[in-house]
């Protein structure tokens, strides 16, 4: 299974970023081979318009099984993701990308 995060960074112990369009980066966890990834996404961070469609055509090509994000994306974004067949968990204010993995694994975290 692979599961996408919001990040403010790389790495295991980088924060969920809570917003879904610009976010800083998108990180790519793969289980099966326990491979992390990560996707830089500034190129969106100044966009006045446009960067929750932006940022789901990224997560469109990782092609993730799940999205564990902060706040979710807003309802263009929302639309364009909808032809995934991909779950998306909610609430991971203020934690690291491991302790949302955690919580997402533990059934903490709102389904959307």
């Amino acid at each position: 299974m692979k599961i996408a995060f919001t990040a403010t960074g790389t790495s295991w112990d980088s924060m969920i970023d809570p917003r879904f369009g610009r976010t800083e980066f998108i990180v790519l966890h793969d289980e099966e081979s326990q491979e992390l990834i990560s996707i830089d996404n500034w190129a969106v961070k100044n966009e006045t318009h446009g960067a929750g469609t932006a940022t789901s055509q990224k997560i469109f090509e990782l092609k993730p099984d799940v999205l564990i994000t902060g706040n979710g994306p807003g309802d263009n974004a929302s639309g364009a993701l909808k032809h995934l067949k991909m779950k998306i968990f909610v609430n991971a204010h203020d934690m690291t990308l491991r302790q949302a993995y955690n919580n997402y694994k533990d059934g903490n975290l709102k389904e959307i």
